[in-house]
Order: structure tokens, then sequence, then C-alpha cells
């Protein structure tokens, strides 16, 4: 599993965002409450849904504990956020060089994945983890529990 490191542009989004920690997992209750409401958001770029984790501990990852909390976004990227819908909320998320790896399989088996991420990939490359939103890229391969699912995952990463 090798990633494609990318420079993502600035962007705009709008959604919704919940607290929650991976014991206290509300995924599931966040995208309930966008999905029904996504007709709604003007302006949209493309098909794709975002996964955004916003971790706003520098040290969340050196200290790592599934008990931390974290914000977690369902958002769509917009041009410009001149009419952002009740219930919902803009993001933006700042230009930075991120390592992008394509997840093949289940949803749920994602956190291995991730594991290897954070446990192999990074320690073994010439980069660090940096400061910026995470994100997952859920576009039209994306089927959520088939093991044929596909969707991005997006680490920000810095030069070490």
């Amino acid at each position: 599993m090798e990633p494609r490191i990318e420079l993502f542009p600035t962007t705009k989004f709008i959604g919704k965002r919940l607290k929650m920690s991976l014991t206290a997992n509300r995924t599931l209750e966040l995208w309930q409450g966008f999905m029904p409401q996504i007709g709604r958001i003007q302006n949209r770029l493309g098909t794709e849904l975002f996964s955004v984790e916003v971790y706003n501990e520098t040290l969340f990852f050196e200290y790592y504990s599934p008990e931390k909390l974290f914000e977690k976004w369902a958002a769509v990227p917009v041009s410009h956020l001149e009419f952002i819908p009740s219930a919902m909320e803009p993001l933006e998320i700042p230009k930075g060089l991120y390592a992008v790896f394509l997840y093949k399989g289940k949803a749920s088996e994602a956190p291995k994945a991730y594991a290897y991420i954070f446990g192999t990939w990074i320690p073994n490359s010439d980069y660090l983890l940096d400061s910026r939103p995470h994100f997952a890229i859920m576009g039209e391969k994306y089927k959520n529990e088939d093991p044929n699912s596909e969707e991005e995952l997006w680490i920000p990463i810095r030069k070490a």
C-alpha cells in the first residue's frame, strides 16, 4: 500500500460536524444527519463526499488513546460560501502536502489500513505527520461495506 504524494489546494466545504472518539464513534449519526440535507447545498463542486477529521490537539497521535475526542465532518466541496444551509457550517482545508492511499475494502476494515499508515508507513518514510485535517474522499466507487469499495485516504504530511 504505497501512497502518491499530492499538494491539496485550499478548499472550501459545507457540512455537518460532531465531536467523537474512536470508542464513542458517532460516524453513522453524522452521516444520517447530513445526507438527507445534501441537496440544500448550493455551489457544490463534483459529486464526491468528504469525511474529514480535525484533531485539535497537536500531539493527538503521539499520545494516542481511543478515548481522545476529535471533530468529524461529513462535507462536500463548494466554490464559495455565500449560502450556508441552516444546521450546516463552513470548513476550509488549507493548502498542503498529503500522502494519498487508495483503500479497497469494507469501511469497517479501514482501521487496519490506518494502523499501517501511522504505524509503518509514516515512521519509515521521509515525512512527518502534519497538523492539518485528515480526510477520506468517497467517490463513485465507494460502496461502504462492499469488499470492492474504494476510497482515498488523505493524510497530511511534511518533509522530515
